[in-house]
């Protein structure tokens, strides 16, 4: 088939950066950075206000910010000038105090032609202050990453060295780092001979490579515990009970400003507060717009906002970091504004300076809203009607119109049946179609989101007669409970969290267990019915953290343990905090949800990722949408129409000058690839034949199955269908393979269909329909408007080349034909005047003359004179075919058997020709099915 060049997309690849464990550190000189160029600030103000160094371990991290009479400001501390009123109580090592001795002095910083002063005291520095093993070794450790999941904080360790998971246990490390081993990890006689230290400055070989540096304060820390004696840490030592970061809130800074030094204080439950940001642990949540030091200087790389996540043992802070240039020729268009999402999208393009593409195209339009709100392609007259609407309003119209159609509660149920599970494996064959039928009543009278999740998690009963009671067939056990609710409703993934705090986020395994508590007492019963559970809740059952072997009150993040949940079924408790209006988590995790499947990508994305590492690309966008959820009264169909309505989703896929580098902030529509069954529907739309999915009803679209399982189907398998085993949305894939290609390029479901005697095309040609309207009709069907001038060009030019094809080769066969019926006829009519003659012999003498005279004189008209004779002289003279057959000799035989043979082939020719224009419209159909246009979202 001949590849046609029709009109295809720009698909910009989305660049996703997950955040990882940091396990090599970014250091200082790792980096080119720029000078400071200070300009005149207004004023400058020093962090912290007022500095008190309590013991000789204690030091502070000095910042320094510079105010503009423009509203900007920047980070100074790396250009500051610091000078100690009294050397002798304190030092300066670049922008860090250090206690020298007891007594009080006076900090002077100056920069830009600014001054601040600093009162500083020191005290303590007579008296002992051990390193701490817990916040001191322990956080070195960390720090370096030496107990991170791919090194010796795997389960089984490296190396037959293993510690706890982020120094998750202290009692394990304890037995690990002293006692293990006959304590040969340590030498308190001569420290630097520890292993603990040669093997990370890999002065012996080590499998982790170089880890620190001799000058490290990790390992001055460490080196300095071993020396000590490898202390523990006393009962009465003070916890940390909170991490602070500054700056607090973030900061914009725009160029020349590029770096932003940060502080990490630790706050102790006796009042008391130490600088640790030398040994807390740093990562960007995008790595493309911001990374940072080992000592927590923020370094700017592009335009964007970064989330600088700050850890210290089990706790973890963020910080925002948003990053701003001039762009040349930039200027702010004031586009139209639909309502308050396109303010929110807006003020971060404009603060950003990525210029919003132009509002799209009907044609774009009409095709991108059918498939996002319903799954699928409009038909050809829909299309056209929308075309032909003038009306202003007519986008607002028809989003109203399919959010009505039966189709989107169809739709959305396949997205929900993924979230849910739902299989004939996890449910059975009836329980599928009743819970199935459940989620899509409730999609189709949009029953409020806070019902719909109250109803799912409070559900006991028959799975039969009590549809949402499968939710608790799906969530096997009680950790499943645990897991897919929050990720379902909280949008938290807690799997780390059941056998660790998790590494990355306040999760904690006794939130976890915590969290148990509500769902532990759910029990699950086998019926006589087939496939048939009962949900009932026990009157007890409680849970047991399994480290630390205590009894877990149930525990509601924000709110901390419920004393009075002395009832038998919790749920009713977790349920209702979950669907309070002021829970923070459960509108935005749906509000967002509904974005990404609109856009591609969630605000927060994945969308049932929310974390600290993984922040918003624009939080007053999301915080807009999911108060606006809560005050419609939990109503999807109100936020999605809000969406559609909006500029920003109607916004070309074409990107400008000044939003080509954009993949997360919405200044463009991001086009992706159709999922697995909205790519079968359309293919079945175009080629007008519809697939058959087993003994379901042969009106069932794949956007409509209840479950993957219920019927396999190859395509679906090879574009991405989940199986459903998890909640993850990330089970549904989108990544391009072989076997994608080898589908569209020669897979049998698109051959078939193209070769169906019943398809589109076939159709139009038995209907004698023109090959211009027919190409139309193609295009209307594929991508939803008429094919351009070049397309129809190109189209009709490959139609016409095969009719002239065909003419040209008919002409000739048609010339061979009767060339060889004439040798045929010629060769026959020899041996019927052999055998006339002979038969001449029977009649009488005399009249036998006559008949040779009146033969010979009409010599060129010897058949009429034969036919002549025979009607006289009567039917013995006549000469049959059969007679002429019979006395063929072999060669003759043999020259007309092969020249018929020849015939019946050159017939066979001619008449498979006659598929060529069929076979040219084939070409035009799977051309049209192999552009981006056709295959991907935009």
């Amino acid at each position: 088939m001949m590849k046609m060049a029709v009109q295809g997309i720009r698909t910009g690849a989305l660049v996703t950066v997950a955040f990882a464990a940091m396990i090599g550190l970014t250091r200082a000189d790792d980096f080119k950075l720029e000078p400071v160029q200070v300009g005149e600030p207004q004023r400058i103000e020093v962090f912290p206000p007022a500095i008190k160094l309590n013991g000789v371990r204690e030091q502070m991290q000095i910042v320094v910010t510079g105010f503009y009479p423009d509203g900007s400001v920047q980070d100074l501390t790396r250009a500051a000038e610091f000078a100690s009123s009294n050397a002798e109580v304190f030092n300066l090592k670049g922008s860090v105090a250090h206690p020298k001795a007891d007594g009080s002095a006076d900090l002077k910083v100056s920069v830009g032609g600014q001054e601040a002063s600093v009162a500083v005291s020191v005290a303590n520095q007579g008296a002992p202050q051990p390193v701490s093993f817990e916040y001191g070794t322990l956080a070195a450790l960390s720090k370096q990453g030496c107990n991170a999941g791919a090194c010796h904080g795997s389960p089984s360790g490296k190396g037959g060295f293993r510690l706890s998971l982020r120094a998750f246990d202290p009692e394990l490390d304890k037995l690990t780092l002293i006692h293990e081993d006959f304590g040969r990890r340590t030498n308190s006689i001569e420290p630097a001979e520890s292993l603990l230290l040669l093997k990370p400055l890999m002065k012996v070989p080590h499998g982790g490579g170089l880890k620190i540096h001799a000058n490290d304060s990790a390992y001055e820390v460490i080196r300095d515990w071993i020396s000590e004696g490898c202390n523990l840490d006393p009962p009465e030592q003070p916890r940390v009970v909170k991490l602070e970061v500054y700056p607090p809130s973030g900061r914009l800074l725009k160029r020349p400003a590029h770096t932003q030094q940060l502080a990490v204080l630790a706050h102790y439950a006796d009042g008391s507060v130490r600088d640790v940001t030398e040994l807390a642990v740093y990562s960007s949540s995008d790595e493309a717009v911001a990374s940072i030091t080992e000592n927590g200087l923020v370094v700017g790389k592009d335009r964007g906002e970064s989330a600088v996540i700050v850890r210290f043992m089990e706790f973890i802070e963020s910080s925002f970091v948003t990053f701003v240039r001039d762009i040349e020729g930039f200027a702010w268009n004031n586009p139209p504004i639909n309502n308050y999402i396109d303010e929110a999208v807006d003020a971060k393009l404009q603060q950003l300076k990525f210029l919003p593409s132009s509002v799209c195209t009907d044609e774009e339009f009409i095709r991108r809203v059918y498939l996002d709100v319903i799954g699928i392609l409009p038909t050809i007259a829909e299309t056209q009607q929308f075309f032909a609407d003038t009306s202003a309003d007519k986008r607002a119209k028809l989003i109203d119109q399919l959010l009505e159609r039966p189709e989107f509660a169809k739709f959305w149920t396949l997205k929900w049946g993924d979230l849910l599970r739902l299989t004939s494996k996890q449910v059975g064959d009836d329980g599928v179609y009743k819970y199935h039928r459940w989620v899509e009543r409730a999609i189709e009278t949009n029953m409020p989101y806070d019902q719909f999740a109250r109803e799912l998690l409070t559900a006991s009963g028959s799975t039969h007669l009590n549809p949402p009671a499968n939710f608790y067939r799906t969530a096997t056990d009680t950790n499943d409970c645990v897991e897919t609710i929050s990720q379902v409703f909280l949008g938290a993934r807690l799997q780390c969290a059941k056998c660790h705090n998790h590494p990355f986020e306040r999760w904690s395994q006794d939130n976890y267990y915590g969290m148990a508590a509500f769902f532990n007492r759910v029990q699950r019963k086998n019926t006589p019915k087939p496939d048939e559970t009962f949900i009932w809740v026990s009157s007890s059952g409680e849970v047991t953290q399994p480290r630390t072997g205590k009894q877990m009150k149930p525990w509601l993040p924000g709110d901390g343990d419920v004393e009075k949940a002395d009832v038998d079924d919790r749920r009713g408790i977790f349920a209702e905090w979950l669907t309070r209006p002021d829970n923070p988590f459960f509108a935005k995790i749906e509000a967002n949800r509904i974005w990404s499947h609109l856009f591609g990508r969630g605000i927060v994305d994945p969308p049932d990722d929310f974390r600290d590492s993984n922040p918003p690309s624009n939080a007053a966008l999301l915080e807009a949408l999911s108060a606006d959820f809560v005050k419609s009264g939990f109503d999807r169909k109100h936020v999605i129409r809000t969406i559609l309505n909006s500029r920003t989703y109607q916004s070309s896929f074409e990107p400008n000058d000044f939003n080509k580098d954009d993949t997360k902030y919405f200044s463009h529509y991001q086009p992706r690839l159709l999922s697995a069954e909205q790519l079968l529907d359309a293919i079945c739309d175009v080629t007008a034949v519809p697939e058959k999915f087993g003994s379901l009803p042969p009106t069932t679209r794949a956007t409509q199955l209840p479950a993957p399982d219920l019927v396999k189907h190859e395509f679906l398998k090879i574009f991405g269908q989940p199986e459903r085993q998890t909640v993850c949305q990330c089970e549904r894939s989108s990544e391009s393979n072989l076997g994608m290609a080898i589908q569209f390029f020669n897979g049998p479901l698109i051959y078939n269909k193209l070769r169906d005697g019943n398809n589109r095309f076939r159709q139009l040609l038995n209907e004698q329909k023109a090959d211009q309207e027919i190409i139309t009709q193609l295009h209307f069907a594929a991508v939803n408007r008429p094919p351009t001038e070049k397309e129809l060009a190109a189209t009709m030019k490959h139609i016409s080349s095969k009719d002239e094809q065909i003419a040209q080769h008919n002409t000739e066969t048609d010339a061979k034909i009767v060339a060889m019926n004439k040798a045929i006829a010629d060769m026959r009519r020899t041996f019927e005047v052999k055998l006339f003659d002979t038969k001449l012999q029977a009649i009488p003498e005399t009249l036998r003359a006559d008949v040779k005279a009146a033969l010979a004189a009409e010599e060129g008209k010897r058949s009429e004179v034969q036919k002549y004779l025979v009607e006289k002289l009567g039917a013995s003279l006549a000469v049959s075919a059969d007679e002429v057959t019979n006395a063929l000799d072999e060669e003759a035989k043999k020259m007309v058997a092969d020249s018929t043979a020849q015939i019946a082939e050159l017939e066979k020719q001619k008449q498979a020709l006659g598929s060529r224009r069929i076979e040219a419209l084939e070409d035009v159909c799977w051309a049209l099915l192999n552009t981006n246009e056709f295959l991907f979202q935009h």
